[in-house]
């Protein structure tokens, strides 16, 4: 069984080889109007969350946590979308901003 763990690098030819080059990237911002679109629905939630149960509120702010993090994995932040969204729909007509305000940043998501 072959195993290989950490870079491989192959040399062929030249002299005085003494390393290598290593790029890290941050992960890519969000762009300016999903960013905006992503503070308003913080905002709404904060502000939904304090008229929940406590099951409830706790999965808003679960989900908060992923939806105002820097660079989530997508389908995390599609999760915690989906999941707020399903609360404010069964919370009547105090929800429906906050159902708004998801279909808007999954519009944006794409």
């Amino acid at each position: 069984m072959n195993q290989h763990y950490g870079d491989n690098i192959h040399l062929h030819g030249g002299t005085n080889n003494t390393g290598k080059v290593v790029h890290h990237h941050p992960p890519a911002a969000d762009p300016p109007q999903l960013a905006a679109a992503l503070l308003a629905l913080a905002v709404q939630l904060r502000e939904l969350q304090a008229a929940l149960a406590p099951l409830n509120a706790q999965v808003v702010a679960e989900s908060l946590a992923v939806i105002e993090a820097p660079a989530p994995p997508a389908q995390e932040r599609r999760r915690a979308l989906l999941a707020v969204a399903g609360i404010a729909a069964t919370v009547g007509a105090v929800g429906a901003p906050v159902a708004e305000a998801v279909q808007r940043v999954l519009a944006l998501l794409g």
